[in-house]
């Protein structure tokens, strides 16, 4: 169970001004077994509706968007009367505008009716103008299972906590955190896609794992020939495909000539631009310098390009298990591209906010920025033990950070002003208190 999330929902039903909830995610990352669950375990009864599965029911809301009257007919067709005291899923809800449209009026003329919605291409739809509630809806947003979550759904319960209650930089005791390490290796191959981590419980059959992961990323593949035009998935297949490529390169820049000999940017951006609003891919962009705030200072075509999941990325490397798990000269070629996806991915799951990074005019490049109390916090990330971090001394001697922080596979410390995290610990990133009383805080408000 999703818990973090899982209590979102709960404040969105004892919300005395509740609106139609929208739950936005790319697909297959569990946003509709979270809901029924919600539904089980919150309300006494749960009508649930599938767009994509049963085409019928966007003609439900064709004559009419009165909400007692869609009520009626949604009654009518499931046999059974549909009353205020339960939960009402619109899943896939993206397959009928008018069923979108309705949640306004739900909002405004039938508050009392709670409905849950989810949508895999939500973020399409929107995009083509296509009517939408503005003002009269709730949003939340599920990501892949986190590292943290991985260690909940593995019975490492004690580990989860550990991480979340750890507020200093004091070491680990070496059993702990090598144990952690082992299972983010672990982390690296199956990744956080909910059927993946299901499926890895059962057996810890990492060849069923990979057939899951393959299964998911074909389901993706299908999703662009169906809304999207046969020009247009070309492009989107294209830039798809060269995820593992672009990210294998020492410089990990997103260049449309590794997409096609002699592409221009400008053809692409519509194709790059579809993976993006559904969820398939996250971006990281390039600021000319570190000030606040940072999106005044993006270099549009300067970006990195991560897939959603690091299970995911493995599979379409074709990295083996024995690969990620022994860490042999495979591993060790395409281990900073896995180890970047990896944060990218902690931090939009826990912080929720475009990602960034600096580079120099030579080679110097921190790998992300956040943001602090009005202040930049360079983050660089490291994949295996090293000490180096040649651009983040560069980078602090331009600017002058307050404090930076190093993450890499080393134990919890503290050199001068550079604090060094362990990868698996990136979710201290969330918490309130300041390390020592000394350093600024790293929370970040979540939305």
């Amino acid at each position: 169970m999703r818990r973090d999330l899982y209590q979102k929902l709960v404040l969105w039903k004892e919300s005395r001004e509740r609106k139609p909830l929208l739950l936005k995610g790319a697909r297959q990352v569990g946003k509709t077994y979270l809901l029924k669950e919600f539904g089980r375990e919150q309300y006494k009864t749960t009508s649930y509706f599938n767009f994509e599965e049963d085409p019928r029911l966007d003609s439900l809301f064709e004559d009419s968007l009165d909400p007692q009257k869609i009520v009626e007919k949604l009654s009518i067709y499931q046999n059974r009367n549909i009353t205020p005291d339960e939960l009402i899923i619109f899943d896939e809800i993206q397959e009928s505008p008018n069923a979108l449209k309705s949640l306004k009026y739900f909002q405004e003329k039938s508050p009392s009716y709670p409905i849950a919605c989810a949508g895999s291409l939500l973020g399409l739809h929107l995009k083509k103008g296509e009517s939408f509630p503005v003002g009269k809806v709730n949003f939340l947003t599920l990501h892949p299972m986190s590292f943290n979550e991985f260690l909940g759904a593995c019975s490492k319960e004690k580990y989860k906590e550990l991480l979340q209650t750890k507020n200093d930089l004091s070491p680990l005791p070496e059993p702990f955190h090598q144990e952690l390490i082992e299972t983010l290796k672990v982390y690296y191959f199956v990744g956080g896609m909910p059927e993946v981590i299901k499926t890895y419980r059962a057996n810890k059959d990492l060849t069923e794992v990979r057939k899951i992961q393959k299964e998911i990323l074909q389901s993706f593949v299908l999703d662009f020939s169906k809304h999207a035009g046969p020009y247009e998935t070309l492009k989107i297949n294209q830039i798809w495909n060269s995820l593992p490529a672009q990210l294998a390169k020492e410089n990990k820049k997103f260049q449309f000539s590794k997409v096609r000999k002699s592409a221009r940017a400008r053809d692409y951006l519509n194709a790059l631009q579809w993976l993006l609003d559904a969820r398939l891919v996250i971006k990281a962009t390039g600021v000319s310098q570190p000030g606040i705030p940072l999106a005044a200072y993006e270099e549009s075509s300067f970006f990195k390009l991560y897939g959603l999941d690091v299970g995911l990325l493995g599979a379409m490397s074709g990295l083996a298990a024995q690969t990620l798990l022994q860490g042999n000269d495979l591993f060790t070629h395409f281990k900073g591209a896995m180890a970047e996806t990896f944060v990218a991915q902690e931090l939009t799951a826990y912080l929720e906010a475009p990602l960034h990074f600096w580079a120099s005019t030579g080679t110097a490049e921190v790998d992300f920025l956040l943001t602090r109390d009005e202040k930049i916090i360079p983050l660089e990330i490291k994949s295996g033990i090293s000490r180096q971090s040649k651009s983040l001394v560069e980078f602090m001697k331009k600017y002058n950070p307050q404090w930076a922080i190093r993450s890499s596979l080393r134990n919890f410390s503290r050199q001068g002003t550079i604090d060094q995290i362990p990868l698996y610990a990136l979710s201290i990133l969330q918490q309130t208190a300041p390390f020592d009383g000394v350093m600024p805080s790293y929370s970040t408000r979540r939305l």
